[in-house]
């Protein structure tokens, strides 16, 4: 097709009659989801609108049907776009996660719940466990495991104390700039401030870079960049969301050791989530202090052929030297070999405690 002036109103009419076509079925959408929320309401006025596990199912279609040509992960995030503002409709959604605004664990949440979804920050991880624990809101995000630095306990022992599930997950590339305010030079920068674990994702870059700078560490990201905004001669690691919130230029992208740096993120809840299709287990076993306890306690896993995708431990409360055992495994806690495992580790180990079955992350 020729480059003409006709051929580009043609172009640009027909995308003007697609996008007429395009509100009017997600408005359509809408109001289905409307009817669906008066339905369950009828049937059980504290019925859960959010079903983690029919949200896997609807991305992973879409991602499976999709033809490009934009790629399948950006058809997701629109569809997830759409379905969080028509769950908003329906009922909107609160998720406290860890603060402040602007770190990743806010990207993690919107990555996850979309847009439309009402996100609360707070000031720690227990917090966090506490607000969904009391029902001031109905979900909460927070960090478990970084690709490069290893996982995250004030996280796992909040697990040891909690009677909340796990209810899905979240996978972020992790993506550091060194962003400075519009007062500061490159060659003027003596202080960075940065979250312990950032300064450890990126200090072959920052020992390359800015060997004699001053590392300042601080309780996020997002509040090295606050502290940029309003100084000289600093400068802050820190994600896009960050950049964004605090009006910051990027003297350096990416600067992170490791270009396929990931951190996992925890959606947790109070209820259990039925099967996907695609789903992980999440378990915490305290085994008695006695030879052979690891393999007592991985042998039903081996023989049943379930893949384990996550091993950690950390020491057991109850006891000097005793340990505790954190496992994340492929599969459902209803699935029969599934149910087959848990049964026989029960049976080998001192406790046995489910923390959820869920739906692998999708996007």
């Amino acid at each position: 097709m020729s480059d003409t002036p006709r051929d580009l109103e043609e172009l640009r009419k027909r995308i003007d009659e697609l996008d007429l076509d395009i509100m009017r079925l997600i408005s359509e959408r809408a109001t289905c989801a409307q009817q669906v929320a008066e339905i369950k309401t009828e049937r059980d006025p504290d019925a859960a609108f959010y079903r983690p596990e029919r949200e896997a199912q609807v991305l992973r279609r879409i991602m499976a049907l999709n033809q490009g040509p934009l790629d399948s992960e950006e058809m997701a995030r629109l569809f997830r776009e759409i379905m969080s503002a028509c769950l908003a409709l329906e009922q909107p959604i609160k998720v406290a996660y860890l603060g402040p605004e602007g770190t990743f664990t806010q990207q993690a949440t919107l990555k996850h719940f979309g847009e439309s979804a009402v996100s609360l920050p707070m000031a720690a991880i227990d917090e966090v466990f506490r607000e969904v624990e009391a029902g001031a809101v109905n979900y909460g995000v927070v960090p478990v495991e970084n690709s490069t630095e290893g996982v995250i306990n004030h996280t796992l022992d909040s697990f040891m104390d909690s009677s909340l599930r796990i209810s899905g997950e979240v996978v972020l590339r992790i993506h550091h700039h060194l962003l400075v305010g519009e007062t500061t030079r490159r060659d003027k920068v003596s202080r960075i401030y940065s979250h312990p674990q950032s300064f450890a994702q990126c200090r072959k870059w920052l020992d390359a870079h800015f060997p004699h700078a001053e590392r300042v560490p601080v309780s996020s990201n997002a509040e090295a960049a606050r502290l940029v905004k309003t100084e000289w001669h600093s400068a802050a690691i820190a994600g896009d969301m960050a950049a964004k919130l605090y009006g910051l230029t990027r003297l350096a992208e990416k600067i992170e050791d490791r270009p396929d740096n990931s951190t996992r993120f925890l959606i947790i809840g109070s209820h259990e989530v039925p099967m996907s299709g695609e789903d992980k287990t999440s378990v915490v076993v305290a085994m008695r202090n006695q030879p052979g306890a690891l393999h007592d306690l991985l042998e039903p896993f081996h023989r049943h052929q379930i893949d384990l995708t996550r091993l950690e431990t950390r020491p057991s409360r109850s006891g000097v030297w005793n340990y505790v055992f954190f496992i994340d495994f492929k599969g459902h806690r209803d699935e029969p070999r599934v149910t087959a495992v848990l049964d026989e580790v029960r049976l080998r180990a001192a406790e046995l405690k489910v923390l959820g079955s869920y739906p692998m992350g999708v996007l």
